[in-house]
């Protein structure tokens, strides 16, 4: 089952199809991520809060 690398949280296969590069299995940030976001190939705090 894939999993967040940033918090280990589950995503679903769909999330993964859609937000990772073809053969990657775990994305890098999910949306369970409150302070992180994907920023082209690295991940970077969060300049402002994300509302959710």
């Amino acid at each position: 089952m894939p999993e967040c690398q940033n918090c280990g949280s589950f995503v679903t296969a769909d999330y993964v199809r859609v937000f990772t590069p073809d053969g990657v299995e775990d994305p890098r940030v999910c949306p369970r991520c409150e302070d992180k976001i994907r920023d082209g190939a690295d991940v970077r705090e969060a300049r402002s809060p994300r509302r959710t």
